[in-house]
């Protein structure tokens, strides 16, 4: 399966995940030219047979009528919360001027409440619901937050090479380190917790990449520091709890 971002929703990229078996998902334009699928080829009349039928009425149409067919669902929203939506659902011919319509299934959805404003998505697995479409949708922004925290904490897109083999060996390791530092922080983490600081400026319930890095560093630098006696001896008395201070400041600022 792809779920991609509405800029690299294309009549082009849809076929070729088609042909290669892949279900795409994706953000639909407004404007899209949707058509019904052709009728069967009149008795002897020559030429090629059509590709599509007639045009559907728009997004735009749909979303402007007062008989629209809404349907009402719950989605698993962002952060796990369920969340009431209305839909409405409809196949169609996705098509381009130069290429063969790609077959889809579009979504509609609509806010309640009225804080989200009207979105259009599609799908190329026809059998699709609108709830499976919405909720592959929402799926796509831990991608995004990977993206977000790999550049902000990782440097990702940020490295300085100019050659483009350097960078396609340093993209992937660079996402590869995140995976492990989410791993080793799971792991060192008491009883599944990961400690988020609090601020007096800033408070957050759940833990983010930054609190499993200073997990991690903390494990690191105390291993490597406090774990075993120097050769010689050369103390300088230093409360415990200043080097626990240090020990848990120096990871968040780093």
């Amino acid at each position: 399966m792809l779920v991609v971002d509405g800029g690299f929703a294309a009549v082009s990229l849809a076929l070729a995940c088609v042909r290669t078996q892949v279900i795409m998902v994706s953000r639909l334009r407004w404007d899209a030219a949707l058509y019904h699928w052709p009728g069967p080829q009149p008795r002897g009349k020559r030429g090629p047979k059509p590709v599509k039928g007639k045009r559907q009425r728009g997004l735009q149409g749909w979303a402007g009528r007062s008989d629209t067919p809404w349907e009402t669902v719950e989605v698993s929203w962002y952060g796990g919360k369920g969340k009431k939506l209305w839909v409405f659902s409809h196949t169609a011919l996705w098509h381009t001027p130069g290429m063969p319509p790609v077959e889809i299934r579009f979504v509609l959805v609509c806010d309640p409440e009225g804080k989200l404003r009207m979105e259009a998505f599609f799908c190329t697995d026809l059998q699709a619901t609108p709830v499976q479409i919405l909720e592959w949708v929402v799926m796509r922004w831990s991608v995004e937050v990977t993206f977000e925290e790999t550049r902000a904490h990782l440097g990702l897109e940020t490295q300085r090479q100019w050659s483009d083999q350097a960078i396609a060996r340093t993209t992937p390791v660079l996402l590869a380190l995140f995976s492990i530092v989410t791993v080793l922080a799971l792991r060192l983490s008491q009883a599944g917790q990961i400690p988020v600081p609090v601020m007096a400026w800033y408070r957050k319930a759940e833990p983010t990449f930054v609190d499993c890095l200073a997990l991690v560093r903390r494990h690191l630098w105390g291993a490597r520091y406090m774990a075993n006696s120097a050769a010689e001896a050369e103390c300088v008395q230093l409360p415990r709890e200043a080097v626990d201070l240090l020990i848990h400041g120096f990871p968040l600022a780093a």
